[in-house]
């Protein structure tokens, strides 16, 4: 039996290496790795709270703001993110100014939070809002907001609620409401 055993592993050694063999020709050019694609960096997360972010929506502007209240953990904000990331590049050249302001942990600002927004290939300003309490500052967007994601709101040139929707975005309803404020003289 013992002598069974070590002939076994013998073939099996001779066949492995055999195999290696043959895979590493002496003289073939080494297989060189694929060329990794150019990567955008990874946007700078800013944190904001919940004063800095009244501050952020309550400002006059030349231009109309679009808002976007997020988190990595929510699929339906996930979803509906390279849909936002085209609104902006569409609207932007217009006049349209577009920020997101993420809910994930604070441990999450220089890890997740940046490393999904570069794989969407977002570059809007970005932030993340760390206060202890998320209340006031939900109340502070709108009182009637609950806090569920995705939230998005459209701001005119004066700071004025224009459109908002809480979940999913509805796309031609948001194009609607950002056209009319990019086409008028406010």
């Amino acid at each position: 039996m013992r002598l069974l055993r070590t002939l076994v592993t013998t073939c099996l050694s001779i066949l492995l290496v055999s195999f290696a063999a043959q895979a590493q020709k002496p003289g073939a050019p080494a297989a060189k790795p694929a060329a990794a694609a150019p990567t955008t960096p990874a946007p700078v997360v800013s944190e904001i709270d919940t004063e800095a972010l009244k501050a952020l929506l309550k400002r006059e502007s030349t231009h109309p703001l679009l808002v976007n209240f997020w988190a990595t953990w929510c699929d339906p904000c996930r979803d509906e993110f390279p849909d936002l990331v085209k609104i902006d590049a569409q609207y932007r050249s217009l006049g349209l100014d577009f920020v997101t302001v993420s809910l994930d942990d604070l441990k999450d600002i220089k890890t997740e939070v940046p490393k999904f927004l570069q794989q969407m290939k977002a570059n809007m300003p970005a932030y993340l809002l760390n206060v202890p309490d998320p209340e006031p500052a939900i109340t502070a967007v709108d009182p009637k907001w609950q806090g569920d994601l995705p939230a998005t709101i459209l701001y005119d040139t004066k700071g004025e609620v224009a459109f908002k929707h809480f979940g999913r975005v509805d796309l031609a309803e948001l194009r609607s409401a950002i056209e009319k404020l990019v086409n008028s003289k406010q």
